[in-house]
C-alpha cells in the first residue's frame, strides 16, 4: 500500500481547524454590551453591578493596565432555537495561547451570584440545555485588564509590572459577544479526532495500531460533509467508534489525573489580583464538578482558600460544599507553595502548621502530602519537617527543569539530613499544566524512569500559573483515554488515592539522600535583596516576640498576643511564596513587600518592647539590662534571659607597614591593607593564618550578568568568565575597634565598616551599597587557607554538606547554592565560618597553589544583582548587609555566630533581671522556638534540635513548675508513638540523634 500518512494527517489538521471546530457554534446572534470602567482598585461586586455603563462594541479597545471593567451583556434567545443548547460566547480579546497571563473575567448574574470564570481557554457560559426560546439573557462580567508581562518575545524589560508606571493605554480589543447554538455532536467529534490524531502522532510508524487509527480518521473525514458538519458529525463519529473502543493493554502505564490550577500567589500580577484569580478559577471548577461526576479537583495553598473565604464568601460556599463531597480536595497542607531553600527552620515548620490547621479547622481534612509542583529546589532539611507535621508524601515537578543532569527516578524515597525518608513523586508528564494532549500522555509513559517496578504516575491537569484550571475538553479527552489501545490509561483520582497506590506497588523504592537541587533558577537566592532581608528579619523578630511574650505571660501575667502573632506569621509565610521570596515577581509585588515587612517589623518590635518592659519592671532608678534572644549565652547573659552584660577591653588599632591598619584584640590580629582588603586574619591561639597566601579577603567582585533567559531567576555559569576586582579605594579611615572603607565603581558606591570587637574572635563586616548598576552581579570573596573537600551550609534544623570539587556534572552544576546563617569549612581541628544576616546565595571553589601544592578554598557571598525582567529596576538603591568572618570556628561556633548576627542584643533599663523561661545544658542543642500553645491553653511549647550533626544528651530546665510534658508534632498534638519524655526534676532529659527535631508541650503547674 502506498504511504499516504502525511496526506491524511495534513488533511485532519486543516479540516479540524477550518471546518469542524468552527461548526461547534454554527449559529449566533450578537449580544448588547455596555461597560463601566471602575476607577482605581477593584470594587465590591455590588458596586460593580450598579456602576454607570456606556455602550461598547466588538472591535473597541478597553482596559487600562491593571484596571477593572464591568461589562453588562444582554440579549434574547431566538424563538427558532427552542429545544437546542445555547451558550454565551464572551471573548474579551483573548489570545488562546496565554491562559492565566492575559485579561480574565468572572461572570455574575444580576443578583451578584458568580457563574464561572472567563479566560483564553474558557470563553463560554451555558444559557440553557435545552432553551425554550425567547429567554432574556443578562450577565455581568468583572473583567481584569491585566497586562501581558511575559510576551512572545520573553524577558523584555517592561514598565507594565507596576500600576504606578504602567500608563493608561487600553490593552485589549473586545472580540466576540454572542449568543450561539452549541452543537454537542460536533464538539464530541472534535474531541474524538483530537485524541486519535494526537495519539497517532505518538505511535511507531511501523506499528499496526497507528495505521488502524489513520484509516479510521480517513473514513471519518470522508463522512463529514464540509457544508453540513453538524448534520454529518454523528455519522463521522460512528466511523471512529471501533478504534476508540479498543482497550489499553494490561501493561499500559497508569496515569492518575488530578484536576489542578497552579495559581501563583503572586508573580506577574500583584497579590490583590491573585485573590480574584482564585475566585475565577474556583467558580469554574465548582461548576465543572457539578457537570462531570468523575472529575476530581485539587487545590493547594490554605492562603488561597482563606482569600476567597474573606473576599468572595459566595464562591467559598460552593467550594466548601464541594470539599464536603470529597471531590474538591484541599491539598499540600501548607499556607502557600513556598520556596523551601530560603525559609528558616521555624518558618518552614509554620508553613505546615498554619496550612494544615486551616484545612483541619475549615474542612476536617488532614493532608498526608506536601504539594510543591513549582518550587525551585528542595532543602535537605525538609523531609523531617514534613514528617513532623504529620505528613508522609511529597509531589513536585520542577526538578525536570534541571539543565544539566536528568534525575534518575520519578518515584523514590527522599532522605533528609536526620535520616527521615519521605515517599516522593515527580510526575513524568513534566508539567503541572497538563492538558491531556496525546503528546503529554505519551511522554509521561515513555519518560517514566521506574518501569518494570512501578506503573503509576500522576498528572496535574488544568491551566495554571495564572489559574484557569481544568476544562471540559480535558475531561472529555481523559474519558476517551481511560482505556485506549496505544495509550497510557487515565483516571481521575485524588492525590491521596494516587500516593496510596504508588506506595503499595513500590515498597522498596530507591533512596535519594540530601537536597533536591534544581539546576536552574540559581539567581533566585540573590534577586530582590530587600525582600530577602525583610523575610530574614521578620523570622527573627517573630522568634523574639514569641519568646519574650511567652516569658512575660508566665512570669507577669502579660497578655500573650495569640491572634496578632497568628496574623503576622501568615503574612510572613505568604511572602515566602516561591515567586516572592525568590525575587522573581513584578515590581509591584516587591514594592508592596518592602512596605509590608516594614509594618511587620514595627508591629513585632512593639510586642517585644511591651513584653520586655513587663519583665524588666520600672525603668526609674533601674540599670541597663541586656536581653539575649539567641539560643546561646553571650556576654554573660544566658539564652532567653536579661542581665547586666559583661564588658571587655578595647581592640588595639595600629598603622600597618605599607599602608592600611592592623586590628588586634588578643584573639585575632587582622591586617587591612591600603586597598581596604583583608590580607591577614591571624588566629593567635591556634597560631594559624586564615587568609590564603598572596590573596585578599572581603574582596568585592563584579561580573556581567545577562543569562540566556529567565533574567531574575537565572545566573548562567559563563558569568564567571569575566570578573572585575573592586580594589580602588576612596577612603580608608580608622574608627573605634575598626576601619571604615569607601569605594566607588560604575554608578555605585560601597561603604564598609570592618570591626574587631573586644573579646570577639571574629571580624564583623557591615556593608552599605548604593547600587545603580544594570545586569551586573556583585559578590564578596574570601579566599581561605583551608584544605576542604566539602563545606557545610546551614539549612532548616541543621546543615548540609556539599563538595568543593567538581568531579561530576552533578557537582559542577551546583555553582551557586543556598545557605542560611552560615557557611563553614574546616580541616581536622580548625575551621572557618562566614556568617550573614540576610544573604543566601554563595559559591565555593578550590584551587591548588603551584608553589607548595597547598589547597585554597574560596567562599564568595552573593550580594546584589540587577536583572531587568520582570522588574526593570531590580535592587536599585541602598542596601545594608552584615557578615562576619570567624577564624578557628567549629561547626558549633558557626551556629552560635549565625544566631548572634541575626539576633542583636536589646538593651532595656529596668529594675530586675530576667531568668530564662527554659534553658538547655548542651550548646549543640538549639532551642528554635519558645511560645505558648496555639490553642490558648497556656501550655508552654518548646522546639529544639541537635545542630552539629552528632548525638547529644541534653537536660531542658524550666523556669516554671511543669506539671506535665509530652512530645508533640508541629501542630502541638501529642505523638502517640513517641516515648514519654524523661523527667529531670522540673525539667526534661532527652537523647537526640544528629539533627533530630523535637517539640515538647509543657503543662504549667
Amino acid at each position: 500500500m502506498h504511504d499516504d500518512r502525511s496526506l491524511v494527517e495534513a488533511r485532519l489538521k486543516r479540516v479540524l481547524d477550518e471546518r469542524i471546530r468552527p461548526a461547534v457554534y454554527r449559529e449566533s446572534v450578537p449580544l448588547n454590551v455596555a461597560v463601566w470602567n471602575a476607577p482605581g482598585e477593584p470594587v465590591p461586586v455590588a458596586e460593580g453591578l450598579a456602576g454607570p455603563t456606556e455602550p461598547i462594541a466588538v472591535g473597541d479597545r478597553w482596559g487600562a493596565p491593571w484596571g477593572t471593567s464591568w461589562f453588562k451583556v444582554s440579549g434574547t434567545v431566538p424563538e427558532a432555537w427552542a429545544g437546542r443548547t445555547v451558550e454565551a460566547l464572551l471573548d474579551l480579546g483573548f489570545d488562546e495561547n496565554m491562559p492565566g497571563f492575559q485579561c480574565e473575567g468572572l461572570v455574575y448574574r444580576p443578583d451578584g451570584t458568580p457563574v464561572k470564570g472567563l479566560n483564553p481557554r474558557n470563553q463560554w457560559v451555558r444559557v440553557g440545555a435545552p432553551v425554550a426560546g425567547g429567554e432574556e439573557v443578562l450577565l455581568h462580567i468583572e473583567a481584569a485588564s491585566n497586562p501581558v508581562i511575559l510576551d512572545y518575545h520573553p524577558f523584555l524589560p517592561t514598565q507594565l509590572g507596576d500600576k504606578e508606571t504602567a500608563g493608561s493605554e487600553p490593552q485589549y480589543t473586545l472580540a466576540r459577544m454572542d449568543l450561539a447554538v452549541f452543537d454537542e455532536d460536533v464538539w464530541n467529534l472534535v474531541q474524538d479526532l483530537e485524541v486519535l490524531g494526537e495519539l497517532m502522532q505518538e505511535l511507531p510508524v511501523e506499528g499496526a495500531r497507528r495505521w488502524d487509527l489513520l484509516r479510521a480518521v480517513g473514513r471519518a473525514l470522508d463522512t463529514v460533509d464540509l457544508q453540513d458538519v453538524g448534520g454529518t458529525a454523528a455519522a463521522a463519529r460512528a466511523e471512529l467508534a471501533d478504534v476508540l473502543a479498543t482497550p489499553a493493554v494490561p501493561s499500559a502505564h497508569r496515569i492518575s489525573a488530578v484536576g489542578h490550577a497552579h495559581i501563583d500567589s503572586a508573580w506577574l500580577w500583584p497579590l490583590r489580583e491573585t485573590v480574584r484569580k482564585v475566585a475565577r478559577t474556583t467558580s469554574n471548577m465548582t461548576a465543572l464538578l457539578e457537570d462531570e461526576p468523575d472529575f476530581v479537583f485539587a487545590m493547594s495553598q490554605a492562603q488561597q482558600f482563606a482569600w476567597i473565604k474573606e473576599h468572595r464568601p459566595e464562591v467559598y460556599a460552593k467550594v466548601k460544599a464541594a470539599v464536603a463531597e470529597g471531590r474538591f480536595v484541599p491539598s499540600g497542607g501548607m499556607w502557600v507553595e513556598s520556596d523551601t531553600n530560603m525559609p528558616g527552620s521555624e518558618a518552614m515548620a509554620r508553613q505546615f502548621v498554619h496550612g494544615k490547621r486551616f484545612f483541619l479547622d475549615e474542612f476536617g481534612i488532614e493532608n498526608d502530602e506536601a504539594w510543591l509542583p513549582d518550587t525551585f529546589g528542595f532543602a535537605a532539611g525538609l523531609p523531617q519537617i514534613i514528617k513532623a507535621a504529620g505528613s508522609k508524601w511529597l509531589l513536585t515537578q520542577k526538578i525536570s527543569w534541571s539543565q544539566t543532569n536528568k534525575f534518575p527516578h520519578h518515584t523514590f524515597n527522599w532522605e533528609g539530613i536526620d535520616g527521615t525518608r519521605i515517599f516522593t513523586h515527580f510526575p513524568p508528564v513534566d508539567t503541572y499544566n497538563c492538558s491531556m494532549k496525546g503528546s503529554e500522555i505519551a511522554h509521561a509513559a515513555t519518560n517514566f524512569k521506574d518501569k518494570g517496578v512501578a506503573q503509576h504516575s500522576l498528572a496535574p491537569t488544568g491551566w495554571g500559573d495564572g489559574g484557569g484550571g481544568t476544562t471540559r475538553e480535558m475531561i472529555a479527552k481523559a474519558a476517551r483515554l481511560s482505556s485506549l489501545e496505544g495509550s497510557a490509561t487515565v483516571s481521575w483520582e485524588t492525590p491521596a488515592d494516587f500516593f496510596t497506590k504508588a506506595e503499595a506497588e513500590y515498597p522498596n523504592a530507591p533512596v535519594w539522600v540530601g537536597e533536591l537541587y534544581l539546576e536552574l533558577h540559581r539567581a533566585t537566592l540573590t534577586s530582590q535583596a530587600k525582600t530577602k532581608q525583610g523575610n530574614r528579619r521578620s523570622e527573627h523578630l517573630l522568634r523574639e516576640a514569641e519568646l519574650w511574650a511567652a516569658t512575660a505571660a508566665v512570669r507577669t501575667g502579660f497578655t500573650y498576643p495569640y491572634e496578632q502573632l497568628d496574623r503576622i506569621w501568615k503574612t510572613v509565610l505568604l511572602h515566602q511564596f516561591h515567586d516572592i521570596l525568590p525575587g522573581s515577581s513584578i515590581a509591584w509585588v516587591h514594592r508592596e513587600a518592602e512596605k509590608t515587612y516594614a509594618a511587620v517589623a514595627e508591629e513585632l518590635t512593639g510586642v517585644i518592647d511591651a513584653a520586655q518592659r513587663a519583665l524588666a519592671g520600672d525603668p526609674a532608678g533601674g540599670r541597663a539590662l541586656v536581653f539575649n534572644a539567641a539560643p546561646h549565652a553571650r556576654g554573660g547573659v544566658p539564652s532567653g534571659a536579661a542581665a547586666t552584660a559583661a564588658t571587655a577591653e578595647s581592640t588595639r588599632s595600629t598603622p600597618r607597614e605599607g599602608g592600611g591598619h592592623v586590628l588586634d584584640n588578643g584573639l585575632l590580629r587582622v591586617e587591612i591593607d591600603g586597598r581596604g582588603l583583608v590580607v591577614s586574619a591571624y588566629d593567635i591561639a591556634a597560631d594559624r593564618e586564615t587568609v590564603a597566601p598572596d590573596a585578599a579577603a572581603n574582596l568585592l567582585q563584579i561580573h556581567p550578568d545577562f543569562p540566556n533567559m529567565w533574567d531574575a531567576w537565572d545566573v548562567d555559569a559563563f558569568y564567571r568568565n569575566t570578573v572585575t576586582d573592586l580594589t580602588d579605594v576612596d577612603e580608608l579611615t580608622p574608627v573605634t575597634d575598626g576601619v571604615r572603607i569607601v569605594r566607588s565603581f560604575g554608578a555605585s558606591k560601597v561603604t564598609q565598616l570592618l570591626t574587631l570587637e573586644p573579646g570577639a574572635k571574629r571580624l564583623d563586616i557591615d556593608t552599605e551599597v548604593d547600587w545603580h548598576e544594570t545586569e551586573k552581579f556583585l559578590k564578596a570573596a574570601f579566599p581561605l587557607d583551608v584544605h576542604a573537600e566539602r563545606y557545610a551550609s546551614e539549612t532548616q534544623f541543621g546543615h548540609f554538606y556539599r563538595p568543593t570539587h567538581t568531579n561530576t556534572s552533578w557537582e559542577a552544576a551546583k555553582f551557586e547554592a543556598c545557605n542560611h546563617r552560615f557557611v563553614h569549612l574546616e580541616e581536622p581541628g580548625w575551621g572557618v565560618a562566614l556568617v550573614n544576616d540576610s544573604t543566601y546565595g554563595h559559591d565555593v571553589t578550590r584551587t591548588v597553589r603551584d608553589a607548595d601544592a597547598g589547597t585554597t578554598t574560596t567562599v564568595r557571598v552573593s550580594l546584589l544583582r540587577a536583572p531587568r525582567f520582570p522588574d526593570p529596576e531590580t535592587d536599585q538603591g541602598v542596601h545594608r548587609f552584615r557578615h562576619a568572618l570567624v577564624p578557628g570556628a567549629a561547626i558549633g561556633d558557626a551556629v552560635r555566630e549565625g544566631f548572634r548576627v541575626n539576633l542583636p542584643e536589646r538593651r532595656v533599663t529596668g529594675e530586675r533581671e530576667v531568668a530564662p523561661l527554659v534553658g538547655v545544658d548542651n550548646d549543640a542543642v538549639v532551642v528554635s522556638a519558645v511560645k505558648l500553645a496555639d490553642d490558648g491553653s497556656g501550655d508552654v511549647v518548646v522546639r529544639l534540635y541537635e545542630s552539629t550533626g552528632g548525638r547529644a544528651k541534653v537536660s531542658l530546665a524550666t523556669g516554671f513548675r511543669a506539671a506535665g510534658v509530652v512530645a508533640t508534632d508541629l501542630l502541638e498534638r501529642p505523638l502517640t508513638d513517641a516515648p514519654v519524655p524523661e523527667r529531670d526534676g522540673e525539667g526534661v532529659r532527652l537523647s537526640l540523634r544528629p539533627f533530630e527535631l523535637v517539640t515538647l508541650r509543657l503543662t504549667r503547674g
